[in-house]
């Protein structure tokens, strides 16, 4: 990292001291501070150019985004190209608002860089995401907040499985005139039965219809459709899975989301380790990262690297892997912006 930089990493690790302090060390009291804070930033930044790249047919300007379960309702979607990235990606949104799991549901695991969740898809559904984007001046395409926005999209916890189809469905009627490209979220371990759709004959009903619906509402250039798969799915299970997306009209993978297992936990965090809910952070890095590589292998789609990016050499090793873009989660939350700016100047080098 150049000089400035570690300047602003050990600027962020000292107000970092103080946020996982604050309201008695609860993480979620935290994050709701920061996208109130954050939504009262204005905007017209753009996103830092550096090593641009199109996928999807979309200019992205540089390789490192946001991934969703930040800004879940776009509150702050006009400051995030102030920190450096190269897109966003809003949400996980549901068609039908909903308060998610009963709280506490966020936990750090500190001493393992970690965090494990259980929100449950707490949003406030797809229309008020909408009405927010629009408020905001965005329409597909635009690039009014400065930078490329995704957004992800779930199932509803109150849908039963078999009506998930009409579910997803409506929120990207509501959402594709606002998205670039709009993610399939199949994989949130928090939501019960929602992985099952990752299983080959239920993906492919869903990803069909939804495919076809955004050629539907837009037959000359339809919004790109992603889908975001979890670090757990192996075996023949991935391979029928992959097999499904590579016959489909799906622009690309998000790989991973959060995982099941507690490998990686270090003995201080071992309480953590009956809590429910996804594992996420430095724990997950060598997982997210085999999956990637084999994902690489098995498609020639464009793969978004998210999972365990706790540095620039994370990183690198993801884009060596076979992913075009990386999205930063946890490794946002333990490094802040520092890490935005590092993955750049680390894949500029020599």
């Amino acid at each position: 990292m150049s000089f400035a930089t570690n300047l602003l990493r050990t600027g962020y690790h000292g107000v970092r001291a103080g946020l996982f302090r604050y309201g008695g060390g609860d993480p979620e009291r935290v994050h709701e501070i920061m996208i109130d804070t954050l939504a009262k930033v204005p905007g017209g930044a753009r996103g830092r150019v550096v090593d641009p790249v199109t996928v999807a047919g979309i200019r992205f300007p540089n390789r490192v985004g946001l991934a969703a379960g930040l800004d879940k309702d776009g509150l702050a979607a006009q400051a995030w190209a102030r920190f450096g990235f190269g897109f966003a990606e809003l949400g996980t949104v549901t068609a039908l608002a909903q308060p998610g799991n009963p709280k506490p549901r966020v936990f750090r695991a500190v001493a393992s860089e970690g965090i494990v969740n259980r929100m449950g898809f707490n949003n406030r559904g797809a229309a008020a995401l909408a009405a927010t984007l629009r408020a905001k001046g965005l329409v597909r395409g635009n690039g009014a907040l400065g930078i490329p926005m995704g957004i992800s999209i779930g199932k509803s916890k109150a849908t039963e499985l078999g009506a998930a189809t009409d579910d997803y469905l409506t929120s990207l009627r509501l959402l594709a005139p606002y998205a670039d490209y709009l993610a399939i979220n199949v994989s949130s371990p928090n939501t019960p039965g929602l992985r099952s759709l990752q299983a080959a004959k239920e993906l492919a009903e869903l990803v069909g219809a939804l495919t076809a619906e955004a050629t539907a509402l837009n037959s000359h250039s339809p919004v790109p459709v992603f889908v975001k798969l979890a670090p757990d799915l192996a075996g023949p299970d991935l391979a029928e899975t992959v097999a499904v997306i590579n016959d489909s009209a799906v622009a690309g993978v998000i790989a991973t989301n959060t995982t099941l297992s507690r490998h990686g936990l270090l003995h201080a965090d071992r309480r953590l380790a009956d809590e429910a809910g996804g594992l996420s952070g430095r724990p997950l890095t060598a997982r997210a990262l085999a999956f990637v590589d084999h994902l690489a292998s098995a498609t020639e789609l464009p793969v978004m690297g998210v999972g365990g990016i706790m540095s620039p050499a994370d990183a690198a090793r993801m884009f060596d892997a076979g992913a075009t873009l990386v999205q930063l989660y946890t490794g946002f939350i333990y490094e802040g912006p520092a890490l935005v700016r590092g993955i750049q100047e680390f894949g500029r080098q020599p």
